[in-house]
C-alpha cells in the first residue's frame, strides 16, 4: 500500500542533497572538532562554515547563532536564561504554545516563583494585542514574552515586529518559538526586534536532533549545559557535527527555493480546503485559513459521528498520515490543547494536514475521496 504523508509539520523527509553533504562527516571527516590536528580542524571548519551560512541566511551575526539538539532545547535555554540571567520575574505566554514552551514556563513559574500570565486569544486564534499591551503595562516586574511565530497545529502567524516593538516599549525580553517558520520564511534578524528565536532542522528536510538558538548580541546569558568549551563556552558537549552541516545545507536549499515551494504548497493547501468544503457537509477550518496563516498547515474540523471519532486511526489503516494535534503528544490521545483553547466544540473532530513540496494534487484527491467514505 502506498503511503500518503500529510504530516510535514511533525517532521519532513531528509533531502537527498542534505544527506550527501552529511555523509563525508560520518565517514572520512570524523575528527573531534575540539582536537588540534588536521582531522579536528577539518570538522571545526565544517561547523564554523555552517554557522556563517546560517547567520548570513537569517541576516544575523555568526556570534548570535548557537547549535543545539533542536527547538525544545533552544526554547528551554532561552526561557531559563531570561529568568536566571536577565531579571525577568513575570512571564507572559499564550495557552496555545508548543509544550516545549508551555511546560517550561510552568516549570519555571513553580520553581522560581515567577509570575505567569496568559495573554487572551481572539476567536480565530490570534493573540489579542490589546490584552498583551495591558499585561505589559500593568506588570511591576520585568517581563519575558514568549509567543510562537506560527502555531504548529492551526498555523496562525504572529506579527513579530508588532510584538517586538511592544516589548521594546516596556523593556521586556521577547522569545519567539520559530520552529515552524525557520526554513519556511525569509528572516531578517538584524531588523527584527526579538531577543531569542529557535529552529529545528527536521522541519525543513534536514536531519533530526539538531537545531539553533539565536541570541541577540545585546543579550548576555550564562551556559545552560556545563562541562566543556564548545559553542563558545555556551553549550558543553561534542558537537553534532553531521547534524550541524546538514542543518545549514537544508536551510540553504529551503531559502533558494522559497518562492516556488511556498507558492506550490499554499496552492495545494487551499485546493484541499476547497475540495473538502465541496465534498463534506459541515466541514470548518480552525485558525485563520485565508488570513495570516502558515502555508504548510490545514486544520480541519469534521462533524463528530460514530465513524469520525476513529478518523485518524482509519486514515492510518488506509496509509494516510495526518495528526490530531502536535506530533509530540499524539500517543497520549488527550485531544489538542490548542483546539480546546480556541474552539472547544465537542461535536467536532479536528485533524491537521500539513504539506511539503513532495505532495501532489492527486494525493489530495485520494485523501478527500477516502474522507468522504470514512465520514
Amino acid at each position: 500500500m502506498e503511503r500518503i504523508y500529510f504530516d510535514n509539520a511533525a517532521t519532513t523527509p531528509l533531502d537527498k542533497a542534505v544527506l550527501d553533504t552529511m555523509l563525508p562527516y560520518m565517514t572520512d571527516k570524523f575528527g573531534n572538532p575540539s582536537s588540534i590536528y588536521s582531522y579536528g580542524r577539518e570538522s571545526r571548519l565544517g561547523i564554523e562554515s555552517a554557522r556563517k551560512s546560517v547567520a548570513k541566511i537569517l541576516n544575523a551575526h555568526p556570534g548570535e547563532i548557537f547549535f543545539t539538539s533542536g527547538g525544545t532545547e533552544s526554547s528551554n535555554t532561552a526561557i531559563n536564561a531570561a529568568v536566571r540571567d536577565l531579571g525577568c520575574r513575570h512571564i507572559i505566554s499564550s495557552p496555545i504554545e508548543h509544550h516545549a514552551t508551555l511546560h517550561t514556563v510552568e516549570h519555571v513559574h513553580c520553581r522560581d516563583e515567577v509570575k505567569l500570565s496568559w495573554v487572551k486569544l481572539l476567536p480565530d486564534g490570534h493573540v489579542d494585542m490589546d490584552d498583551l499591551r495591558r499585561l505589559l503595562s500593568e506588570s511591576k516586574e520585568r517581563c519575558l514574552v514568549s509567543l510562537m511565530h506560527a502555531n504548529n497545529e492551526i498555523g496562525n502567524l504572529l506579527d513579530l515586529h508588532a510584538v517586538g516593538n511592544l516589548c521594546k516599549e516596556f523593556d521586556a525580553i521577547f522569545h519567539s518559538d520559530t520552529v515552524q517558520t525557520v526554513g519556511h520564511y525569509p528572516f531578517d534578524l538584524r531588523n527584527t526586534p526579538v531577543h531569542f528565536i529557535n529552529g529545528a532542522g527536521h522541519k525543513f528536510h534536514g536531519p533530526k536532533g539538531v537545531g539553533i538558538l539565536y541570541i541577540n548580541e545585546n543579550v548576555k546569558i550564562t551556559p545552560y549545559v556545563q562541562g566543556g568549551s564548545q559553542e563558545r563556552n555556551m553549550r558543553a558537549g561534542t558537537e553534532n557535527l553531521y547534524g550541524i552541516v546538514g542543518f545549514a545545507k537544508a536551510l540553504e536549499l529551503a531559502t533558494q527555493h522559497y518562492e516556488e515551494h511556498s507558492r506550490y504548497i499554499n496552492e495545494l493547501r487551499l485546493y484541499m480546503a476547497q475540495q473538502l468544503e465541496a465534498s463534506i457537509p459541515g466541514v470548518t477550518f480552525n485558525g485563520d485559513l485565508h488570513g495570516r496563516s502558515l502555508y504548510t498547515v490545514l486544520n480541519v474540523s469534521f462533524p463528530k459521528s460514530e465513524k469520525s471519532e476513529m478518523l485518524l486511526f482509519n486514515l492510518d489503516i488506509n496509509g494516510i498520515c495526518a495528526s490530531g494535534g502536535s506530533a509530540c503528544t499524539s500517543g497520549a490521545d488527550a485531544g489538542s490543547h490548542v483546539i480546546r483553547a480556541i474552539n472547544n466544540d465537542p461535536n467536532k473532530v479536528a485533524v491537521r494536514f500539513s504539506f511539503s513540496r513532495d505532495n501532489t494534487r492527486e494525493e489530495v484527491d485520494k485523501v478527500v475521496e477516502k474522507l468522504k467514505e470514512l465520514i
